[in-house]
């Protein structure tokens, strides 16, 4: 389903256009030859940990409802532009727990995260880059959403670490291992303490992925890491 960016009064301003037809004096394309509209893909997650499930509304129209904790919305498709994003309690709508503008650009897919301790709730985009024809490797990323944790490493139980000095909010690219079961070992920036064990972790091939750690260091609800397949491994992003 499209989804009209907010303030959005020239659609053409936000086609393809293929040069090889005629010049019109406006947009310099014959507009019987636009191509279809610029798109991208997004869902939504909760990582906000003590706030309650959220219905999401974009542009004041109703598009998931009682989104809990921890939990991810499908994908939906959206012409680039700027969006208004609204959280309300679950079946409530009398004052949002979020009220936020965005930016959509084109031909991108995002994971939008609500991070953050009420009543400081926000939102991070978390870009899932298209890589064209990936090798057989696995592709891996990790995002930083635990809002009372320093910085921490990601490593494997034999000391390899993956991902260095990751602070809040912080995202790495995607880094390329080989295909195989995982465990990922959490820890607080330059020790081998372990905050957060995440074992048997099954990445496939020429897949992508993202290790969310959400939660609370020390307080409920505790850390845990959230490793969904990234849009980037099936979303298409090319022209129809």
């Amino acid at each position: 389903m499209f989804y009209c960016p907010k303030d959005y009064n020239d659609p053409y301003s936000l086609y393809r256009f293929n040069p090889m037809y005629g010049v019109d004096p406006i947009y310099g394309v014959d507009p019987l030859y636009r191509a279809s509209p610029m798109t991208s893909y997004l869902r939504v997650l909760h990582s906000s940990p003590k706030s309650p499930a959220v219905d999401v509304y974009i542009n004041d129209m109703l598009k998931f409802r009682n989104l809990t904790y921890g939990a991810f919305t499908d994908y939906i498709k959206v012409m680039t532009g700027n969006y208004n994003v609204k959280l309300y309690a679950a079946g409530t709508k009398v004052s949002p727990v979020l009220n936020k503008n965005i930016f959509v650009p084109p031909e991108k897919i995002y994971t939008i995260a609500a991070i953050g301790l009420l009543p400081h709730i926000d939102l991070l985009p978390v870009l899932e880059p298209k890589i064209n024809d990936p090798s057989d490797m696995v592709y891996i990323k990790f995002a930083h959403l635990s809002p009372n944790a320093g910085p921490v490493d990601i490593a494997l139980p034999n000391g390899t670490i993956l991902f260095k000095n990751i602070s809040y909010k912080q995202l790495t690219d995607y880094i390329e291992v080989p295909a195989g079961t995982y465990t990922l070992e959490v820890r607080p920036t330059g020790t081998t303490t372990v905050a957060l064990y995440v074992p048997n972790i099954r990445l496939k091939p020429q897949r992508f992925y993202t290790v969310y750690a959400i939660g609370l260091a020390g307080d409920k609800p505790g850390l845990q890491a959230l490793i969904p397949l990234d849009g980037s491994s099936y979303l298409d992003l090319r022209e129809e």
